[in-house]
């Protein structure tokens, strides 16, 4: 009979493994991060990474924090891959484990690049995107045939070199699913409304998903700034912009609750 152990490759000293945690709930882990958590040496974890699945490592695991939030100090990207490289020449099993997903919104290729331009074998495990299980916990489809055939995932946070064009995205008319944007959110919705979104563009905020802190929040777009202002809406919170938003109001009373309480 196979076991749980028998369906992921080797974590072999000397390798890193970049793991996405998914949004919060242990239960939305891959099977090949679980094992990962049950192998690793050294794990370096993200700020968003839920307490639970912390617990899940080795004992005798050292974990240590390399967490990046907006507004506080945090650790500089490049030495966050100076120590996965400096840890796996040491001989560990390094995990490094993201909330989400490590290549969406978070910084997996840049730590991608730095291991294979220092020789250093590493293995990818993708993760449950925090953006799309915001929508699907909810029962908000990203895309469906009757309102959309793309949808855009944007970051509310860029490098201080970057300029984001939310007027050319607005007129796309896709639905925009925003990450780290609370605090950036009043001129991210002001520029959308100048490329042409109305301000009763619905709109939907969940914070925290699949947690004990979730919190979701409907909302037309105009509103959201104001909601931001009275801490309504905090960070960590997903948005989500376009005809999308109204699915979770057209099924939520037969919706099976996911298990922590949402507010109204």
């Amino acid at each position: 009979m196979t076991s749980i152990a028998d369906l992921s490759p080797p974590f072999l000293p000397g390798t890193v493994w970049l793991v996405g945690a998914g949004p919060g709930d242990p239960g939305l882990l891959t099977i090949h991060a679980l094992n990962a958590l049950k192998a690793a040496d050294v794990l370096v974890h993200d700020a968003l990474v839920d307490p639970g699945i912390l617990s899940m490592t080795r004992k005798d695991a050292v974990l240590e924090y390399a967490g990046k939030r907006g507004g506080q100090p945090s650790a500089a990207q490049s030495d966050i891959c100076e120590r996965l490289i400096a840890l796996a020449r040491e001989g560990r099993r390094v995990l490094r484990l993201k909330g989400g997903d490590p290549f969406i919104f978070g910084r997996g290729g840049e730590e991608t690049l730095a291991l294979a331009e220092a020789g250093i074998p590493f293995r990818i495990v993708p993760g449950v995107s925090s953006g799309l299980a915001s929508l699907a916990i909810h029962g908000v489809p990203a895309t469906m045939r009757a309102t959309n055939h793309a949808v855009i995932l944007a970051t509310g946070h860029r490098a201080p070199d970057q300029q984001a064009d939310w007027a050319a995205l607005a007129r796309t008319g896709a639905p925009i699913v925003l990450y780290m944007a609370v605090s950036n959110l009043p001129g991210i919705v002001a520029e959308l409304m100048e490329g042409g979104l109305p301000g009763s563009t619905p709109a939907l905020a969940v914070h925290g998903v699949t947690t004990a802190r979730e919190n979701v929040l409907e909302a037309s777009l105009d509103q959201l700034p104001h909601l931001v202002e009275e801490g309504v809406i905090r960070s960590p919170a997903i948005i989500a912009i376009g005809a999308i938003a109204t699915f979770r109001s057209a099924i939520h009373n037969h919706l099976l609750d996911y298990g922590v309480e949402a507010a109204q």
